[in-house]
């Protein structure tokens, strides 16, 4: 028995077990001792990770996927987790404790598990998967160019980004119709930032909602003094700060609104 794709969920199936391998490497398995698949299929990338040192947990949406699971690795079923991942509560499963974030993820969901990945740093040192290509390189890439942005500096902040490798189309079924990118992020040793941690996310987020325009303009709602704006770094678009440079930014934001 084999699972169907089904393409509502963005499954593409891992086909190449040479591939697996080498994204089940990708992690360094220091630091924790329990690593979550997200979206395991029929469990090609699993299989890897469950010769590794770790306890695996795998977590699936898609019921057809958790059944072939079940019956296809006995050693799973009470790791196994039939849940929609962006809802589900970690602490259900790992408590307090450190653990990884590994898999092949679905297209249609990459960006908001990154997401859910930054509102649990606390809990994960370590993320590695695949992405679409451009996301993986957009998530990587530094200040200066067209594909840096929110994700590329929310991520940067606290976690060190690194594209590792490409995966092209036909190791796939079905074969999507871009190339995939194999990324790695590894938590900084300090990961809180010197500044308010939510207005940093806003100021990144209003920043470049209008990337185009200068920071001065783009930050209009933020209702900044006179005085703050006529800071030089205002002159600059979101696109050129490096994340040290938001980080400082949102901090001179945080003292200003203190001032006022």
């Amino acid at each position: 028995m084999k699972v169907k794709p089904k393409k509502y969920l963005g499954q593409h199936f891992l086909n190449d077990l040479s591939i697996a391998q080498k994204i089940a490497d990708t992690l360094s398995f220091n630091g924790y001792k329990k690593v979550l698949e997200i979206g395991p299929g029929m469990g090609v990338l699993t299989n890897n990770l469950l010769k590794k040192p770790v306890e695996v947990f795998v977590i699936e949406i898609d019921s057809e996927s958790v059944n072939y699971l079940k019956k296809h690795f006995n050693i799973l079923p009470e790791n196994i987790i039939e849940a929609d991942v962006l809802k589900y509560d970690f602490k259900n499963i790992f408590g307090d404790e450190q653990f990884a974030i590994t898999g092949n993820f679905p297209y249609n969901i990459s960006t908001q598990i990154v997401f859910k990945l930054l509102q649990c740093r606390d809990m994960i040192p370590e993320f590695t998967g695949m992405f679409q290509k451009e996301v993986a390189q957009r998530i990587c890439v530094k200040e200066g160019t067209k594909t840096y942005g929110i994700l590329s500096v929310l991520v940067q902040a606290f976690y060190k980004a690194d594209y590792l490798f490409t995966v092209s189309p036909e190791v796939f079924t079905p074969p999507p119709k871009v190339n995939s990118g194999v990324l790695r992020l590894k938590r900084k040793n300090n990961f809180i930032l010197p500044c308010d941690e939510k207005l940093f996310f806003k100021v990144v987020k209003t920043a470049f909602q209008q990337r185009r325009k200068t920071l001065r303009n783009s930050l209009k709602t933020l209702d900044l003094s006179d005085n703050l704006k006529a800071n030089t770094i205002f002159d600059k678009r979101p696109e050129h700060l490096s994340v040290e440079s938001f980080v400082n930014l949102a901090h001179i934001i945080e003292k200003d609104k203190i001032k006022i």
